[in-house]
């Protein structure tokens, strides 16, 4: 029609765009008053824009008559209507058509408190809203305060089993509630610390907490241990505890002080694992400080108040370890061997390190699935859109009541918070599939079903994500964790590369969705323009490609606004398929009519799907998941050797990246931690011992405990990761506290004038229940943590395994290892001017 009046798109586009404006006119100036003059121009309604005149068609008259000219309205060469613009993509919220809101909070702000904000505004939203329904599909939220819930139920289960510890040993109903007085004050007395230094009640500062609960009470119960075995020596209540507590006093300071000590280096640690775990340092240094200021008050004076002033009968005799005397007696007489043999298990330890693999992060039991689709490059969005229906249907038969909810969207995401989503296109779907809570157990074999049947769809690239915690995504660990990067010049060479590597690490087990950043580039049409002949027709390259663009996109006109609504003016052109594209019609110079075909080549390509630069130098990425339960260290290793013989030319580097740069960064960092941490604890002790030989002897603990928890790790099946790593520089602190105060009596009784092995005999008598005591309440305190279920409790978890297995085994060898070396070295005991006391 347009060609029959003599028009051309551009010519539409200008009319509409000049009768859809408002100009200044200029100002008048009449008897003092300036006027402003404007001309209002816009179009106010379809029918406004249906009326535009944009020719005039020249009849020829009736002899003797003039010429007649009658006007083209718009309406009769285009249909004017008001349509829906073309969706982006579809979404479906368990196989309803649905509209999805991604909503973000600002940075700095509370996620819980923006999530509860944002329930507020739309459960009010809902009820303006008859007939439609808003389901929240994820919430980061959600995460957060079900992981918090599940730290404070283990705290509390592990506070309480701390407290049936005291009364097991004790067998004293008002000693132990006087003893387990010390979590309540020491946990309220933290939350003020917190509170004045601006912490949160978070997964990281609350599992600090919980991890620190079964030591809030060990200061406590050496306190109310040793005013308790005075009271049963039958001393007054007041003189018991001003005694008991003044002859532990300098023993549970030093301890304390060389728990703490252990968080300075985290805290000052740079990269991810100081971020991460610095709230957490800072709140268990609070908690124990808080617990040595209880234990040394609040503990002798709530005895002096509440516990009778007669001793206890003996019909209810606390427990007592006679035996332990006779055991330290051979101890001592085959000191040698004791010391030999646990010289034998440290070397065992440290032999079984290379059976422990590594990873960054610990993984998460996932309850949502996150399935990536992918068709050809090219593919429409109904297309894709159908393949999205069939594997939707395929979920539902398949997971049954394993499936709680099914989020569907074909096509790309309306905001891209990845890299990766960026690049999607129409021929990319996602699906996240909810699982109930009571059924993880079945989520790998539904994962294989499910990857098994979609592996039967022809042309379909399918990538399966376990979801992620809040965590995991802050720390930049959502993407392919194994990324290989090829750095060079030329991007032919680059992609040959690549492939060559894809094919090598493809044949591994250990790994599934092995893809290129150069792989499945969108399919294009590349307009080679004939210049000698485009210069003929006036036409150039940047206006052949504007014109095909309008052809083939629309043009903008600007906006109509109806009813306070304001909406798009488009132009477009009846679609053009790829066999009529070299038909388009070209407006040249003085009105010719071109076709394309006529100044240009259409030749058929594929374009790069990302070309990715780093430091100015061009980089192929080769991305895989994990595809088993081998430790991610080992997965690497196996790469690195699969890609071992590929050849690279002059000016080309391979480099293994991704998660495996966060843990060798980590590592190192927190291997340094581990480091400085037992330097500050001898260095602690040297001053609490006023002797440098001493302390090596309690030194040795920590060895000692690494024994444990080697044994629990390789039992366990967990590997080294941050937080076990975390774990083990707070065992440095921790293991050395029982020998400590074990180490500090043995001094003490041989300033008092006992010989070195009655001394070592009646120290380990005296101190055998305490350090039974403090080690079951922590271990005890642990074991929530450590085998607990739900949100986040496998972030924690390494770290509690780590410290039980320390704790059990370095208890288990201080007991007998210690007193044997401290009898090998034997040494004269430090002087003191407090001697007297």
């Amino acid at each position: 029609i347009l060609e029959a009046f003599g028009l051309s798109p551009d010519q539409l586009a200008a009319v509409v765009q000049n009768f859809n404006r408002n100009l200044s006119g200029g100002t008048l100036t009449e008897m003092g008053i300036r006027y402003t003059i404007r001309g209002v121009g816009r179009l106010t309604s379809v029918e406004d824009i249906r009326n535009l005149v944009v020719a005039y068609k020249t009849q020829a008259a009736a002899a003797g008559q003039p010429a007649k000219r009658t006007p083209v309205h718009l309406r009769d060469v285009a249909d004017v209507g008001i349509v829906p613009s073309e969706p982006e993509n579809i979404v479906r919220w368990n196989g309803r058509p649905a509209v999805a809101l991604d909503i973000f909070k600002e940075a700095g702000a509370n996620t819980t408190a923006a999530s509860q904000s944002i329930r507020e505004a739309l459960f009010s939203l809902q009820r303006s809203l008859p007939g439609y329904r808003i389901d929240l599909v994820q919430d980061q939220a959600g995460f957060i305060r079900a992981a918090v819930g599940e730290v404070e139920q283990a705290g509390l289960l592990g506070g309480c089993l701390a407290v049936l510890v005291l009364f097991f040993f004790l067998r004293r109903l008002r000693v132990t509630a006087v003893i387990g007085l010390a979590i309540p004050i020491s946990v309220v007395a933290t939350f003020n610390l917190m509170y004045f230094n601006n912490l949160t009640l978070n997964i990281m500062t609350l599992g600090g907490l919980a991890l620190g609960l079964g030591m809030l009470v060990d200061n406590a119960i050496v306190v109310g241990e040793n005013i308790f075995r005075h009271l049963e020596r039958g001393l007054p209540v007041e003189e018991a505890a001003v005694r008991g507590s003044g002859e532990v006093g300098a023993a549970i300071t030093s301890a304390t002080l060389t728990t703490i000590v252990v968080f300075l280096p985290i805290v000052y640690l740079h990269g991810i694992a100081g971020e991460l775990f610095k709230d957490q340092a800072r709140t268990v240094a609070f908690a124990l400080v808080s617990s040595l200021l209880a234990a040394m008050t609040v503990i002798p004076m709530l005895y002096s108040r509440l516990i009778p002033r007669r001793t206890a009968p003996r019909r209810r005799a606390s427990l007592a370890f006679p035996f332990y005397g006779k055991v330290l007696e051979a101890v001592l007489r085959r000191r040698w061997a004791v010391a030999l043999a646990a010289l034998a298990s440290v070397a065992a330890a440290a032999f079984g390190l290379r059976f422990i693999g590594s990873e960054f992060m610990p993984q998460q039991l996932p309850n949502e699935l996150v399935i990536n689709l992918k068709l050809p490059e090219g593919t429409g969005l109904e297309r894709t859109d159908g393949t999205v229906r069939t594997i939707e249907a395929l979920i539902r038969d398949k997971g049954g009541d394993l499936v709680e909810s099914v989020f569907a969207r074909a096509g790309p995401a309306g905001t891209a918070q990845s890299a990766a989503e960026a690049l999607e296109d129409e021929n990319n779907a996602v699906l996240r599939v909810g699982f109930k809570k009571n059924l993880r157990s079945a989520f790998r074999a539904f994962i294989a079903g499910l990857e098994k049947d979609l592996g039967t769809i022809p042309d379909l690239e399918v990538r399966f994500v376990r979801q992620q915690s809040t965590l995991q995504a802050a720390l930049g660990t959502t993407g392919s964790p194994l990324i290989i990067e090829v750095k060079g010049k030329d991007l032919d060479v680059l992609t040959a590369l690549a492939d060559e590597i894809k094919a090598n690490i493809a044949a591994l087990p250990e790994l599934a969705n092995v893809e290129t950043s150069f792989q499945g580039g969108r399919p294009e049409i590349n307009l080679e323009v004939d210049k000698l002949q485009a210069s003929r027709y006036g036409l150039r390259a940047d206006t052949i490609g504007n014109q095909v663009k309008a052809v083939l996109s629309g043009t903008a006109l600007g906006e109509l606004e109806d009813r306070g609504e304001y909406l798009n003016i488009f132009l477009r052109n009846p679609k053009v398929s790829v066999g009529r594209l070299k038909d388009i019609v070209l407006s040249g110079s003085g009105g010719l009519r071109v076709p394309l075909s006529e100044v240009a080549r259409l030749v058929k390509a594929a374009s790069p799907r990302e070309i990715i630069r780093r430091n100015q130098t061009r980089v192929a990425e080769v991305r895989a998941e994990l595809a088993g339960d081998l430790p991610f260290n080992r997965v690497v290793a196996k790469a690195r050797e699969a890609v071992r013989g590929t050849a690279l030319p002059e000016g080309y580097a391979l480099s293994i990246t991704g998660e495996e740069i966060l843990r060798r960064e980590a590592f190192k960092n927190l291997k340094l931690a581990l480091l400085l941490a037992v330097l500050l604890v001898y260095m602690v002790m040297a001053a609490q011992f006023e002797s440098l030989l001493h302390p090596f002897v309690v030194l040795l603990t920590i060895p000692l405990a690494g024994v444990g928890s080697v044994a629990l790790m390789l039992a366990a099946g967990v590997p080294f990761n941050v937080m076990s790593i975390i774990g083990l520089i707070m065992l440095a602190g921790i293991a050395v506290n029982n020998a400590i105060i074990l180490v500090d009596l043995i001094n003490r009784n041989r300033r008092a004038g006992l010989g070195l092995d009655e001394a070592i005999v009646s120290a380990g008598l005296a101190r055998i229940r305490p350090i039974l005591m403090t080690s079951l309440t922590t271990v005890l305190a642990l074991c929530p943590l450590m085998l607990g279920f739900g949100e986040g409790a496998s972030l924690r978890a390494p770290m509690a395994v780590a410290v039980t297995g320390g704790l059990v085994s370095s208890t288990a060898l201080t007991l007998l290892v210690i007193p044997a070396v401290y009898r090998i070295i034997g040494g004269r005991p430090p002087k003191r001017a407090e001697d007297g006391a």
